[in-house]
């Protein structure tokens, strides 16, 4: 890793306030790397890099990642700052849990706002900036959810079977730069947001389908996006890597939220 600080990496890391984002932006500064750490969620951003304590290494950007001049005002504060950008993870994604016929449009498209349109922006944006620096890495977190449908998730899934597309487009079309375009599906993760809205029946059902029998870990994730970043895998590109304990390649339902949204009727 080179000695001199303009030399170092730096790595943009949307949704970075908590959860896999705040994970991958710790496992960057562990690799060398200076990390930009966008999120909508100011004062959480903020506190969550004030925590880390390395001021010349990490710094907190406001972002809404749908909003595109937002996002443009976000690459011009990384040019000022570090005059570079090697990779970007977009991260950033929300969700909302609802039978299809019960979702609203807004809430549609309040979803694919963030979770497919912001990786749009964002790599549209950032990727210019690799674009001109000769090459970089993008890994794009897409969800296990956008490989298998799932009950309460038609806007949630949908926008992540569209990351999963948008990533090999942009992985076909930004390999004629040097760009290299990658997504991870993280199956259920010990998140703070997992550990509030799943009860004790339903992370027993998950415990059930998943072939290791138990959640992944931020860290986990985190590990696997680090590695898809790195020059270690400088000859992948365009891949969905499922980081999920096998919960894809099991195919079992989950019959707790199909006996739930029965009962709601």
């Amino acid at each position: 890793m080179p000695h001199d600080p303009a030399q170092r990496p730096v790595a943009v890391v949307t949704g970075g306030a908590r959860g896999i984002g705040l994970a991958v932006g710790r496992w960057f500064l562990g690799h060398g790397h200076r990390v930009v750490m966008l999120d909508r969620d100011g004062p959480t951003l903020d506190a969550a890099v004030a925590a880390i304590g390395r001021p010349d290494d990490a710094i907190a950007v406001h972002c809404d990642v749908s909003d595109e001049a937002q996002v443009e005002a976000a690459a011009r504060t990384v040019d000022a700052r570090f005059g570079r950008v090697d990779a970007l993870v977009n991260n950033a994604g929300i969700a909302v849990f609802e039978h299809i016929q019960k979702t609203t449009f807004a809430q549609w498209r309040a979803v694919m706002a963030t979770n497919l349109d912001g990786v749009f922006l964002c790599t549209q944006a950032f990727g210019a900036r690799m674009q001109a620096r000769g090459g970089g890495a993008v890994v794009n977190v897409a969800s296990i959810s956008g490989l298998r449908a799932s009950t309460m998730r038609v806007a949630y899934g949908t926008s992540k079977a569209a990351v999963i597309h948008l990533t090999k487009q942009q992985a076909v079309e930004l390999s004629h730069f040097g760009i290299r375009v990658n997504a991870i599906a993280p199956g259920p993760v010990d998140t703070a947001m997992a550990k509030l809205v799943h009860t004790a029946a339903v992370r027993a059902d998950y415990h059930d389908a998943i072939p290791l029998g138990r959640y992944g870990a931020e860290e986990e994730m985190a590990e696997v996006v680090g590695f898809l970043c790195s020059d270690a895998a400088a000859y992948v590109t365009g891949q969905v890597v499922a980081v999920d304990g096998g919960f894809d390649a099991a195919g079992v339902g989950l019959p707790t939220l199909r006996r739930d949204l029965g009962a709601g009727r």
